[in-house]
């Protein structure tokens, strides 16, 4: 091809300016808020359970167990959301601060049973109205209107994202 031609077919061809990224401002993003409300939350929650031993940690472990105290530690994985390993390792740092007892099961012994030991149970109370202290002052000057709205539109999130499988 003659070199005027190349010339000629380079500038004759249009070419895109560059691609700008799509704008999703943070305060657009569910997703964002969502978490962002939830490190405040929790950051709130630690400092609050320190006094008392008490790690964001094992707090998390501590919620369910109050609410069905004997799980396997499989079971116990599967409702906190977290790999098995993991919750090995939470629940020996929660045995050396007497917060739970580990014990194989009767029925079988591979299985082993994660029970709230009585200090746990009687932090409990404590622990739970502290809790509630936090959404309480997370929620102050919101209607209760909104706030049925807002729980109702956030379990409908979780759910629509449950279902998707990637």
């Amino acid at each position: 091809m003659p070199p005027e031609r190349l010339l000629k077919s380079s500038r004759s061809r249009k070419t895109k300016p560059p691609r700008r990224a799509a704008a999703f401002p943070p305060q657009l993003s569910s997703g964002y808020l969502v978490r962002d409300a939830h490190r405040a939350f929790q950051r709130l929650l630690e400092r609050r359970i320190a006094a008392y031993g008490v790690t964001r940690g094992q707090w998390h472990f501590l919620r369910v167990l109050w609410i069905a105290d004997g799980l396997s530690q499989r079971e116990l994985s599967a409702r906190v959301g977290m790999m098995e390993p993991t919750t090995a390792i939470a629940l020996r740092s929660m045995e050396r601060s007497q917060l739970i007892r580990r014990l194989r099961a009767d029925d079988d012994r591979r299985k082993v049973r994660v029970f709230l030991t009585a200090k746990a149970k009687r932090l409990r109370n404590e622990l739970l109205t502290l809790a509630r202290g936090i959404t309480a002052e997370a929620e102050q000057g919101l209607a209760a209107r909104d706030l049925a709205t807002f729980r109702r539109v956030i379990t409908r999130m979780t759910e629509n994202l449950d279902r998707i499988t990637r």
